[in-house]
């Protein structure tokens, strides 16, 4: 059995002792090993709304096992809720406030170890983060993924129902039956958006038991799996394997591969920079694009492509990807199972794991191909692209898969606003003509906490006048539910002064994402050589400043004082 890491302080004040009895604690359970398992649970969204069921399966996995579990909270919140109002400024900002509760939880005693429960967003980074800053053992459980809409339809109908009910366009009946069936269970959203991104990469990197990322939320294996969880924690605390032997170099560059094939949110390159910087790990944002050219991408799952997230876990899920991009994988990394990733694709093979699943799409019919493809016949590799030049001198980020073959080049007019709000409303209105180009700046980790642009976006995408012939170019950052030429985390942003903030109406914006390249390119849309183009921004830089912004309290005040740039991940310094 392990050496209780507790035991260190628990001679020091009689107390620690009585405080555990004074809860549903015997005197057997103190001198067992302690196990943290801190969740995200509570009434905010679906994709953490079930996880106290998930938590108690874990906690009785620790008491089979001989541990004794302790249950700690931190809701997340959910972008869903946010759309349309400032409450989007909190998003990101919850990140680091619940990878910091999760440090106080974890730092209160030496635990043995730790299990954490987060399906979204922000809390699945969060609880990465948490996991490299304590270095214990450490297992995350996912979420799982929410049961499809009708027609393997997704929450994301949200967006073209709301553009048109702004528009005065659709029925009270639609808008009803959207939402009595857009959320049909618990579990993350049903599309490969940034909750089901950070839940595949947490597998791939080798924190999560092989095949619970996307596991359909309302099955029993789930439950089962969170169980197993419980038990294999104390396995990893006997032999103290922590979560830095496991979030090693190598597992993140196998995360990224992962992220390359499944065509994965672009709100990553903020989430695995943020986890490098807690591993003290070197990471360079352009290792997404340069990993990206080396793999195929592989599946055909909404925004980019056709099917919904459970239908993926039924076709294999991130073992039937690793698998499938096994030659570009380190199959040598330490896994929460305590045996290498390898290891972990052949015990899968043999105990029937890939054919439980397959046998799930004879339900609906669809030959697993459909659904992730075989690298040979991939039509294309990787899905993001990292760009540069006069206008994002830091970087930029684009999700080409999304894009359609006739945007990844265009060249358009500025239309510039200083907040996303400005932007969609002008969007409804009908200000934004075909062809250009609408910037949206003051909207990074220091100017408003980095909201994301997803109202604008889906009402371009949902105006037929506009969809396939407008691009965005925000500082800010997209949903991972994104389509269309979208590029964000440009940097430097606005409120330093990044050249986004020079940008005016109807200056020449150049996209060349096969180069690479994000510039400024006319003024007052005549073409300008590039010399004249740097003698305009340097003026235009001389004679700027800062516009009043809203004012912030409290915990926005204190992160868009203290972010660093979106491209290094957004974290709180």
């Amino acid at each position: 059995m392990t050496k209780q890491r507790c035991r260190t302080v628990r001679g020091l004040w009689a107390q620690v002792d009585a405080l555990m009895l004074g809860m549903n604690w015997s005197e057997e359970d103190i001198e067992k090993p302690h196990i943290l398992i801190d969740d995200v649970q509570g009434d905010s969204h679906p994709g953490s709304f079930h996880l106290d069921v998930l938590s108690d399966e874990a906690g009785i996995g620790v008491y089979e096992t001989g541990g004794k579990p302790a249950k700690f909270h931190v809701t997340d919140i959910c972008d869903g809720w946010a759309q349309g109002h400032d409450g989007m400024n909190y998003i990101l900002p919850s990140r680091e406030i619940i990878a910091d509760m999760v440090e106080i939880h974890a730092s209160v005693i030496p635990w043995d170890g730790m299990i954490l429960l987060s399906g979204c967003d922000k809390s699945v980074p969060a609880h990465l983060m948490a996991a490299a800053r304590m270095d214990i053992p450490t297992i995350h459980i996912p979420s799982g993924s929410m049961r499809a809409g009708p027609g393997n339809s997704t929450s994301g109908l949200a967006g073209p129902l709301t553009a048109r009910a702004k528009k005065g366009q659709g029925t009270a009946e639609e808008m009803r039956d959207f939402k009595l069936t857009g959320c049909p269970s618990c579990g993350a959203c049903q599309f490969m958006g940034t909750a089901s991104t950070m839940q595949c990469l947490s597998e791939a990197a080798g924190l999560a038991l092989p095949g619970t990322a996307l596991m359909p939320a309302t099955f029993m294996d789930i439950r089962r799996m969170a169980r197993r969880a419980g038990k294999k924690i104390m396995e990893l605390a006997d032999k103290n394997i922590t979560a830095r032997k496991i979030l090693s170099q190598a597992a993140l560059h196998n995360a990224i591969k992962v992220h390359a094939a499944i065509g994965g949110s672009t709100n990553a390159l903020i989430h695995i920079p943020a986890l490098a910087h807690e591993l003290d790990l070197p990471l360079d944002p352009k290792l997404f694009d340069s990993i990206g050219q080396e793999i195929p991408y592989l599946t055909n799952i909404q925004p980019s492509g056709k099917y919904v997230t459970e239908l993926f876990w039924f076709a294999g899920g991130v073992p039937m990807i690793q698998w499938l991009i096994k030659d570009h994988l380190d199959l040598d990394v330490m896994t929460v199972t305590g045996r290498p990733l390898g290891e972990n694709l052949d015990i899968l093979w043999k105990e029937g794991f890939f054919d439980r699943c397959l046998q799930h799409l004879t339900t609906f019919g669809i030959p697993a191909e459909e659904i992730i493809r075989r690298p040979e016949n991939a039509k294309q590799r990787g899905s993001i692209a990292v760009l540069g030049g006069n206008l994002a001198p830091d970087g930029a980020v684009v999700k080409y898969s999304a894009v359609a073959a006739a945007m990844l080049t265009h060249t358009g007019r500025a239309a510039v606003f200083d907040s996303e709000e400005a932007a969609q409303a002008a969007i409804i209105a009908g200000r934004i003509n075909p062809g250009d180009v609408v910037v949206i700046r003051y909207e990074g980790p220091k100017g408003s906490g980095m909201p994301e642009m997803f109202m604008t976006t889906d009402a371009i995408v949902f105006d037929e006048r506009l969809n396939g012939t407008v691009a965005v170019v925000t500082d800010g950052r997209f949903s991972g539910a994104t389509r269309g030429p979208c590029i964000g985390h440009v940097s430097p942003e606005a409120v330093e002064g990044g050249p986004i903030a020079l940008a005016e109406n109807d200056d020449l914006i150049e996209i060349d994402i096969p180069a690479r390249s994000l510039r400024i390119v006319g003024v007052a849309g005549v073409r300008k050589s590039p010399e004249e183009i740097t003698a305009i921004l340097q003026t235009r830089e001389a004679a700027w400043r800062l516009p009043d912004m809203p004012p912030k309290r409290g915990v926005l005040k204190r992160y868009s004082r203290n972010a660093v740039s979106a491209m290094a991940g957004a974290y709180m310094k």
